[in-house]
């Protein structure tokens, strides 16, 4: 890899970060605030409703132990439910609760007033997501060992 390619990817993966740490949660003392571990299970459930909590813990790079404690905190909070599975008893489905979907649109709300007017071209700003959703796309089939060519459809 050259120097200049190198170090732009460093630049990208530090503006990321530097990004993530400009966005502050909502001061509505409604929103249930999370760690960062629980934003990652949660987005998880968000994007995959009815999940396992096996591919969960896996999708969230997190050991059952540590993932057990995780969802009970959640479910705890009611933020999720867990729902036994018809096709197996043992089995249970993730569910985010209607308090999660709230959380999910104050978050949302904030992160408009947040951004607003920063980047105002629907075109770029398509072409900074696509970028984003094939780098995580490439870093979780890398992981898993798995290729992923193609752009994913959410």
């Amino acid at each position: 890899m050259s120097d200049v390619k190198a170090a732009g990817l460093h630049e990208l993966a530090d503006l990321i970060f530097a990004v993530g740490r400009q966005l502050r949660p909502p001061a509505d003392p409604a929103f249930e605030p999370c760690t960062p571990i629980e934003i990652s299970v949660m987005r998880f459930i968000n994007r995959n409703p009815g999940t396992s909590a096996r591919a969960a813990s896996e999708a969230t790079l997190l050991p059952s132990s540590n993932f057990s404690r995780v969802l009970r905190g959640l479910e705890k909070r009611g933020l999720v439910d867990r729902i036994v599975d018809d096709r197996n008893p043992r089995g249970v489905r993730l569910y985010p609760t209607e308090k999660a979907h709230q959380n999910l649109q104050y978050l949302r709300d904030n992160w408009d007033q947040t951004l607003q007017g920063i980047i105002d071209d629907p075109a770029t700003i398509e072409i900074v997501n696509a970028t984003l959703r094939r780098i995580e796309d490439e870093l979780i089939a890398r992981r898993s060992g798995t290729e992923n060519r193609g752009t994913r459809s959410d």
